[in-house]
């Protein structure tokens, strides 16, 4: 027969083990499943899309997506388009390769950062 005593020490410590593990569970949840940023169907091949203001996602090749952050590395500006196998900024003319996320002109001096996307069942979100 269990004491009361017994009773509330391992009710104690299973709460506490609860309280502890719970938001570690919650947090490798978020880490694998991150927000759908477009559909495939929505990045055209040899071009791109700006994305909540934050990412650009590019289509260099047939089924080959890359993303990027869309802020400029030169003053911060958020790049406005992709043409011509370039992410294009608007504020001082910087461009950047759609594929690599690399200076091809500047002022800008270094790279888009890139982002690390999966791409499922015809969704990009991040990984």
């Amino acid at each position: 027969m269990l004491t009361r005593r017994a009773l509330i020490t391992r009710g104690g410590a299973a709460g506490a083990a609860v309280l502890f593990l719970w938001p570690k569970a919650a947090e490798a949840e978020t880490e694998t499943a991150g927000p759908v940023l477009a559909s495939t169907k929505s990045i055209p091949v040899g071009g791109g899309r700006i994305v909540k203001g934050k990412y650009v996602i590019t289509q260099p090749k047939k089924g080959v997506y890359r993303c990027f952050s869309a802020k400029c590395t030169h003053q911060g500006c958020t790049v406005a388009s992709v043409s011509r196998g370039t992410i294009n900024c608007p504020c001082h003319g910087s461009r950047f390769s759609a594929s690599t996320g690399a200076v091809v002109n500047g002022p800008a001096k270094l790279p888009l950062a890139r982002k690390k996307i999966k791409v499922t069942k015809g969704t990009i979100s991040l990984a």
